[in-house]
C-alpha cells in the first residue's frame, strides 16, 4: 500500500477506535479506498483534521465516493456491546431496589420518582459509600445500555469497588402526576443545565437525609460520587464543582458542556479557578450532537484540556458513538474502578 493510503488507514483508525468488529470494518474501509484509487486513478485525496478532502476525482462523482466510504465507516461506528460485568453472573448476590416518590421544596411544585439500590453486602454497622445518578430510570434499567445495579452487584462481589448504595433520581416534573415518559420531566433542563447550587442543595438537604432515615451513608466527599448523561452529566459536574467538600467523584456520559444555560463557560472557569479536590471521568463520542447550543465533542475536549491544564485527576475517553449510552455503558465497569480506586 502506498504512503498516502497508509496515512488514510491511520486516519480511519484514529477516527473510529472501538471493538474488534469495528477494527475489521475500518480495515475494509481502507481496502475500499485503495481499490477505488487503483481502479479510478483519482488524485488529491489527503488528510485534514482526521477527515478526508477530495481535490480532484476525474472518473467518479465525489458524492458517490463519499457514500461508499461513509457507508463502510458508519457500519463500524457506535457498535459497542456490554461485557460480562454488565450481565447477571451465577453466584453473585443481587441487591434490592426500592421505589419512592418525592415532592421537592427546593424545586417547588415538582414531583419525581427515585430509586434506592442497596447491595446484599450492606450492613447497618458500617456507613456505605453512595453514588447518585441523574435520569435514574436510564441507569437502572436491567435491559438498558448501562445496567448500573447489575454492574454494582458484580464489582462489589469481586471487591473491585466499595460497598455502596445507589440513588437513581429522575428529573422533576411541574404538576401533580409523574410524566409517562421519564425523559420528559418539564423541570429537567432547569435542574440539570443551570450553573447554580440548587441541585446540590436538593441532594444534600432533601434526598440524602431522606435515604439516611433507613440506611447509614458516608458523609465525607471521598465516599460520594455523582453520575449523569447529557444534561445529567453537566449536572453531576456542577454538584461537585459547587460542593467539592461533599462530592469528590464525577462520572459524565456525553455531558452537555454547551450553551444550553451557560455550560460552555466551565472550561474557562476551570482554568481561572483554584483547583478543587474532585476526580472527573468524561466520556463522549465523535458522533455526538452539533446544534445551536454547541458541539458536544468539542465541548468535552475543551473540558478535558482545561482539567489537564489545571492538573486535575481526570480521565477522558472519546469514542465514535452518538448521543446515547452505548459507549458509556460499555466502559461503565472500568469507569467505576477508576473512579473508586483507593476508596475502601
Amino acid at each position: 500500500m502506498c504512503g498516502m493510503w497508509r496515512c488514510a488507514t491511520e486516519t480511519i483508525a484514529r477516527w473510529q477506535g472501538g471493538s474488534r468488529s469495528t477494527c475489521r470494518l475500518r480495515t475494509a474501509a481502507a481496502v475500499l479506498l485503495e481499490n477505488i484509487s487503483e481502479r479510478l486513478s483519482f488524485r488529491g485525496l489527503f488528510e485534514r483534521s482526521g477527515r478526508f478532502k477530495i481535490a480532484c476525482m476525474p472518473r467518479i462523482s465525489w458524492i458517490v465516493f463519499a457514500l461508499l466510504v461513509s457507508t463502510a465507516l458508519l457500519r463500524a461506528a457506535d457498535d459497542y456491546t456490554l461485557g460480562p460485568e454488565s450481565q447477571r453472573q451465577e453466584g453473585v448476590p443481587q441487591g434490592t431496589i426500592e421505589t419512592n416518590i418525592w415532592k421537592s421544596e427546593i424545586f417547588a411544585g415538582t414531583i419525581r420518582d427515585y430509586y434506592v439500590y442497596v447491595p446484599k453486602q450492606y450492613t447497618p454497622d458500617k456507613p456505605a459509600c453512595v453514588m447518585v445518578f441523574q435520569d435514574g430510570h436510564a441507569y437502572l434499567n436491567p435491559e438498558g445500555l448501562i445496567r448500573a445495579p447489575i454492574v454494582f452487584d458484580n464489582l462489589i462481589h469481586k471487591g473491585e469497588i466499595p460497598v455502596m448504595i445507589g440513588i437513581f433520581i429522575n428529573p422533576g416534573h411541574r404538576g401533580e402526576e409523574l410524566p409517562k415518559d421519564r425523559w420528559r420531566g418539564n423541570n429537567r433542563s432547569f435542574e440539570y443545565d443551570s450553573l447554580t447550587n440548587l441541585y446540590a442543595r436538593f441532594l444534600l438537604e432533601e434526598i440524602l437525609p431522606e435515604v439516611e432515615k433507613k440506611y447509614k451513608l458516608r458523609k465525607d466527599a471521598e465516599g460520594r460520587a455523582i453520575c449523569g448523561m447529557s444534561s445529567g452529566g453537566i449536572c453531576a459536574f456542577t454538584v461537585a464543582w459547587e460542593r467539592p467538600n461533599e462530592f469528590s467523584k464525577v462520572l459524565s456520559h456525553i455531558g452537555s458542556f454547551v450553551n444550553i444555560r451557560g455550560g460552555h463557560n466551565y472550561e474557562a472557569m476551570i482554568r481561572k479557578t483554584e483547583k478543587k479536590p474532585i476526580r472527573v471521568f468524561l466520556q463522549d463520542g465523535t458522533g455526538d450532537l452539533d446544534n445551536q447550543h454547541g458541539n458536544w465533542p468539542l465541548a468535552n475536549q475543551e473540558m478535558a484540556a482545561a482539567l489537564k491544564f489545571k492538573k486535575y485527576d481526570y480521565q477522558f475517553v472519546m469514542g465514535d458513538g452518538a448521543h446515547n449510552g452505548k459507549h458509556g455503558g460499555a466502559i461503565f465497569p472500568e469507569s467505576l474502578r477508576w473512579l473508586w480506586r483507593e476508596t475502601k
